[in-house]
């Protein structure tokens, strides 16, 4: 497919019928601190550019994107035909084609995960504490649950897109004990930082997360800085660097 320069496009052996993609800031017409292709309409943008940007990115996609409303919690909408935007959830997974399941962040992670045979898609809106859930299921395990209605996690492809890196996720103990928890392991995604607070590995933590309920075949971000919302600013929106940002997506969908 013919995208805009600039966008990436995960690199991963998904099936011929599964398409992906995930936005930069390239490609829009939004003016600053907005440029140029955000997606977000609740960030204080003018309403008729990020029309216009959503419709350049639908017309890229040549298929349906559907946003959410993302509120960092753990639920997984099944994505129709006629599912509006604006469902309230940080997942989606659908079987019908030309309905592009579709992540917008500015730090937090896009995830996105296909069957292996082609016949669901899904994505996932992945900050901290969507993350790390409650009682140890957050929003992995949502979608994991959901992919598990189509068969084995086994052969599902799972892609992590940029995020706010290793290098530059300050966090409270607040967090490290959310994960730490329901998994001792998870430590070994913090580094101590300034007084009283730690670095967090996202990309990290997600991919333990990952392992643990089955799915192993993980690609994209390996918390490498080119991967770093918040030090690659001519390329990716960050909340945490610019505090007024623009939002871009990450996608994917069935032909």
């Amino acid at each position: 497919m013919d995208f805009p320069s600039g966008w990436m496009v995960p690199d991963w052996p998904a099936p011929p019928n599964v398409c992906a993609a995930c936005t930069t800031r390239a490609g829009g017409v939004s003016a600053g601190p907005y440029d140029s292709l955000n997606l977000g309409d609740h960030v204080g943008d003018d309403v008729a550019h990020v029309s216009q940007n959503r419709a350049i990115f639908q017309q890229a996609l040549q298929a349906r994107a559907v946003f959410l409303r993302q509120v960092h919690g753990s639920r997984t909408a099944r994505l129709v035909s006629g599912t509006p935007d604006g469902t309230e959830a940080d997942a989606c997974i659908t079987n019908e084609r030309s309905l592009a399941c579709t992540i917008m962040v500015a730090d937090c992670m896009p995830m996105l995960f296909a069957t292996g045979d082609g016949a669901a898609v899904a994505a996932a809106h992945a900050g901290w504490r969507g993350l790390a859930g409650e009682g140890g299921k957050g929003v992995i395990e949502s979608v994991c649950d959901a992919l598990q209605q189509q068969g084995d996690l086994a052969g599902v492809l799972a892609w992590l897109g940029p995020c706010i890196g290793p290098e530059a996720f300050e966090v409270g103990p607040e967090v490290k004990a959310a994960f730490e928890a329901h998994d001792a392991g998870a430590s070994s995604m913090f580094k101590p930082h300034a007084t009283g607070k730690w670095l967090a590995d996202l990309p990290g933590l997600a991919r333990r997360r990952l392992a643990a309920s089955g799915i192993t075949r993980v690609y994209g971000n390996d918390g490498s800085p080119a991967w770093c919302t918040v030090r690659n600013p001519s390329i990716f929106f960050s909340h945490r660097r610019d505090r007024v940002s623009g939002r871009f997506a990450a996608a994917i969908w069935r032909t």
